[in-house]
């Protein structure tokens, strides 16, 4: 949207109906309520939250929507934090930084599981294999974050949003293995023995 174009929002009015995901409350839902600009776009009303969506002429939505899926039980405070940035730069369409923060999580992942502080990204991606954290088969994945995030990292390169989702649904499914389905084990264990405990 153009900040120097003086914009003239009409009353909330009944508009051509638009299916979308909401930014703010992630639910599916078609819309058609909201306001229209004759020079910028479209904002429509979600029906769930009823907080605002902007579209402008080419379809662009602000808020995006956010890629990927909560990760429950990271017992690390970083991991958590850095695992929800990397999933909000998705929404904001900065996936350049998406990238950056899948490279540094796996360095925050591998320091939570017991790696020593200040070494090399390298080293952490050997600590992680080595300790068997990763999949021997997911080593490949690995060795394409350290490839992009050098890439942004390092180069005059703009990562682009296949690059950012990939990565981090490649993520997703990573701390899941470390932290997620561990703790969904250990749970259904306790819960059994528990449940011995009250037979006997």
């Amino acid at each position: 949207m153009d900040i120097n174009v003086k914009h003239s929002w009409k009353a909330i009015v009944g508009l051509s109906s638009r299916g979308y995901t909401c930014g703010y409350c992630n639910r599916p839902l078609a819309s058609e309520k909201g306001w229209h600009s004759n020079n910028s776009g479209f904002i429509y009303v979600c029906h769930h939250c009823t907080r605002p969506t902007f579209f402008d002429f080419h379809g662009e939505q602000i808020p995006g929507v956010m890629h990927g899926n909560p990760v429950g039980d990271i017992t690390d405070k970083s991991v958590s934090a850095l695992y929800d940035e990397a999933r909000s730069t998705t929404q904001a369409n900065a996936y350049t930084a998406t990238v950056l923060c899948c490279r540094k999580l796996l360095m925050h992942v591998a320091v939570s599981k017991g790696a020593k502080l200040g070494e090399s990204f390298a080293f952490y991606v050997t600590y992680l294999a080595e300790k068997n954290f990763v999949p021997p088969d997911a080593m490949g994945w690995i060795d394409h974050i350290r490839k992009k995030g050098n890439e942004a990292n390092h180069e005059i390169t703009i990562m682009k949003k296949d690059d950012a989702e990939e990565l981090l649904s490649f993520t997703e499914m990573l701390l899941r293995i470390i932290y997620e389905f561990p703790a969904m084990v250990a749970k259904k264990y306790q819960q059994g023995q528990q449940g011995k405990g009250k037979t006997t």
